[in-house]
């Protein structure tokens, strides 16, 4: 074991604050992240459910955020053109007013309509047998748990939607809004409800013959588009919207605040406390020095035990973190943490101990064999 190691545990309490403060400037740098991407996955929850591998947008569309222009519905049938596709099918959807129980102002919703036939490809993985067959009754809805606050609504429940009167026939979870509260219903209901146009479609759902062979089946269809449709895979059409989503000003300053907060803590309080421990035990530096250890050996120690510091903060963030998950998840708050989110910040952290530790080298200088003597 390193003597920069040893010393560590060795006199963890004298390092336990820088310990704390690289920890928490993790905590600060990704908490918010995590909470917005885990709420923004509510844009994505359609896409990142589906039970078809390919979905087909506008050639315009950048992501789904914002995308408010239909398909013409004569592209499902050039997308049945090539010999891999099993099958194609558009999620309808719109916003519409929801009246609850006695309320005398709309709270606005999007509801999307899907088909209830078992394994359909509209119908998200995650919904259960009961859910399936609750929707499968004319004029039933689904909620997220999260909206039913808003929505003054429970179980069982009868409400207004379009003008016409639905029943609360399921609750969702993992269905959040930023926005609107998101409902699922049936297409049958959403047509009885003069909501679904046929001469136009939104996103369309494709399921290919053989998975393994989606990305072929994306570039093949694309090559052939002629400018009238995109086609995307799952994930790179999840990741565009939520980039999308981010990329919006008030999210972009509110993590680049935070982000800069948990810097300036995790640098300042970081090179204190490892000046003040290198001090504390400067006695020991100079004893080493007497011994013949040069001064170089001795801010390689410095350096080395910064960069474990930096590691036993990261293991501290990441802990702390789980427990903000969980209690977040308790709460019906997801959190998400995008992995290359996450290496940045851990490549920052780790930056932070080292240059912390680089700023300390300083203190060596009085750490002289002539002090022993004082």
């Amino acid at each position: 074991m390193s003597l920069a190691l040893s010393t560590l545990m060795y006199e963890w309490r004298r390092y336990l604050a820088a310990v704390i403060a690289l920890a928490m400037a993790g905590v600060l740098m990704l908490a918010l992240t995590g909470m917005f991407v885990g709420l923004l996955q509510s844009f994505t929850a359609s896409i990142d459910r589906a039970r078809g591998q390919l979905l087909v947008m506008p050639a315009a569309a950048s992501s789904m955020q914002g995308q408010s222009s239909p398909l013409p519905a004569r592209v499902i049938p050039l997308i049945y053109r090539h010999s891999g596709v099993a099958e194609v099918r558009d999620l309808p959807g719109d916003f519409g007013p929801f009246y609850g129980p006695g309320a005398t102002k709309p709270s606005m919703v999007v509801v999307n309509g899907v088909d209830t036939e078992p394994d359909a490809i509209t119908l998200p993985q995650d919904f259960t047998e009961e859910q399936r067959m609750a929707l499968s009754a004319p004029f039933n809805v689904a909620v997220d748990r999260t909206a039913l606050n808003q929505l003054k609504v429970k179980l069982g429940d009868e409400a207004s939607l379009y003008g016409r009167t639905v029943r609360v026939a399921a609750i969702l979870d993992n269905y959040p809004s930023v926005e609107a509260p998101m409902l699922f219903t049936s297409r049958a209901t959403l047509r009885a409800m003069g909501r679904i146009d046929d001469s136009s479609v939104g996103a369309l759902f494709v399921r290919v013959k053989d998975p393994s062979q989606a990305l072929i089946v994306r570039d093949e269809l694309n090559a052939i588009a002629d400018g009238q449709y995109r086609v995307w895979d799952r994930k790179e059409l999840s990741a565009a919207t939520i980039r999308d989503v981010m990329q919006q000003g008030i999210i972009v300053i509110l993590m680049s605040f935070m982000s800069s907060i948990g810097f300036i803590i995790g640098v300042v309080i970081t090179w204190q406390t490892l000046r003040g421990a290198i001090l504390a035990n400067i006695k020991e530096f100079a004893s080493l020095r007497a011994l013949g250890v040069s001064i170089g050996s001795l801010r390689w120690v410095v350096m080395e035990l910064s960069f474990w510091v930096g590691i036993a903060g990261v293991l501290v963030s990441g802990l702390c973190l789980m427990a903000i998950s969980f209690a977040g998840r308790a709460n019906n708050i997801p959190m998400a943490y995008p992995i290359p989110s996450v290496a940045q910040t851990i490549v920052l952290l780790l930056l932070i101990a080292v240059g912390s530790g680089m700023l300390t080298l300083g203190a060596l200088k009085k750490g002289e064999p002539a002090d022993l003597l004082k």
